[in-house]
């Protein structure tokens, strides 16, 4: 008998709030966000070996104009500016017509610095091709302290 809990339907009509349901105003229906298409991600694979990260990330329909890699230390940073445009037509009449233009952005920290002077980036295909040579770890020099 502890679950038992009282209810009273009016509660909702006694209670005055003229500000319930504003934030529906601004919701999007269901419907409408289903048909929407997915937005653009990098997808990525990062591999490693002794001398050099490997890193193979999709991004299909770009230029390589409109890629932009960059390397700080051991952080990488991939960034796209994407244009995606879609329309269907039958005879002269346009049907439907879908537009993406946005940037994609991928930023991720590997374990080791990278000798960004001998980095190397391809882009075939949709898939660029980083390789990152690993730096090699700065020596730690002991001073006599006089």
């Amino acid at each position: 008998m502890a679950n038992l809990a009282r209810i009273n339907p009016f509660a909702e009509l006694t209670r005055f709030d003229p500000f319930r349901d504003f934030d529906d105003v601004f919701r999007l229906p269901q419907t409408f966000v289903r048909n929407l298409p997915e937005e653009p991600q990098i997808t990525m694979d990062v591999s490693e070996d002794d001398k050099a990260f490997v890193v193979k990330a999709e991004i299909p329909g770009v230029k390589k104009d409109d890629i932009k890699v960059s390397i700080d230390g051991n952080r990488v940073s991939i960034s796209a500016e994407v244009k995606r445009e879609k329309e269907e037509k039958k005879g002269e009449t346009v049907i439907r017509s879908e537009r993406y233009y946005g940037k994609q952005f991928r930023g991720f920290t590997l374990h080791q610095d990278v000798d960004a002077a001998k980095a190397e980036a391809n882009y075939e295909n949709g898939v660029l091709a980083l390789t990152l040579p690993k730096r090699e770890p700065a020596s730690v020099r002991e001073i006599a302290v006089k």
